[in-house]
């Protein structure tokens, strides 16, 4: 972990960023006294997650029709006639 001060920070920020944006983190400090720091960002998740809509994925209309009595009775714990 590198620490700067402010006026190195100034002078070299594109490369202090392009550290950074390789993985390293950088203390930002005022007077050789740490005062911020510089992390790379999380990187968003490429993989859909729950609750994304997927492309091409239809439900058919019957997904929403009610169930049969018999497997709203399996549920509750009936036995199957």
């Amino acid at each position: 972990m590198a620490k700067v001060n402010i006026r190195e920070l100034k002078a070299n920020l594109s490369a202090l960023i392009e550290r950074v944006e390789a993985g390293e983190t950088i203390i930002v400090a005022k007077r050789n006294e740490p005062v911020a720091e510089l992390r790379p960002v999380a990187r968003r998740r490429e993989v859909p997650m729950l609750g994304n809509p997927v492309i091409g994925l239809r439900v058919p209309s019957e997904f929403f029709d009610p169930l049969p009595e018999e497997f709203l009775a399996a549920f509750d714990g009936e036995a199957a006639p």
